[in-house]
């Protein structure tokens, strides 16, 4: 939930703040902005609660702990290479791909009720999968629109 709300919140600070500065509603880069936060946010959650996280990769997965790691270095460099024109579209394929193969990952978390900040089995179970994956899908489509098919959102 922080993280979509983080989402939102610095989507509408930005399109405002460029609303204000430029004149117009810079739909694109306000949601590359917002997308850049939430992947550094998620990132600095991967440092944080690294043995959480690692439960929630599945068993045949091996060196947990070291993709936990380079996930959240991939987030923190796709989070910088959204803004740069040349690596924006093929970052945000990747991204894409990105947040289609952590699917699994919030699939076990949920039917194993993976606290993943607590490293427990006390999590919220597998009807926390109604929010998660369309939140999951949500960030695909935001990826999309803002990194890709931009020319749907001009201002």
């Amino acid at each position: 939930m922080k993280p979509l709300v983080l989402l939102l919140v610095t989507f509408t600070v930005a399109l405002l703040f460029f609303r204000i500065q430029e004149g117009i509603y810079n739909f694109n880069l306000s949601a590359r902005i917002a997308m850049s936060m939430l992947l550094l946010f998620t990132a600095l959650g991967h440092f944080l609660f690294t043995e959480g996280m690692a439960m929630m990769i599945p068993d045949f997965i091996p060196f947990k702990k070291e993709l936990v790691y380079a996930t959240a270095i991939i987030e923190i460099l796709a989070a910088f290479a959204l803004h740069i024109a040349q690596l924006r579209v093929i970052t945000a394929w990747l991204l894409i791909l990105f947040f289609i193969l952590i699917i699994p990952a919030n699939i076990k978390a949920a039917i194993e009720s993976i606290n993943y900040q607590n490293g427990t089995y006390t999590g919220k179970g597998v009807n926390y999968l109604w929010f998660r994956i369309p939140l999951q899908f949500l960030y695909i489509t935001w990826v999309y629109l803002s990194a890709i098919r931009t020319e749907l959102f001009n201002a």
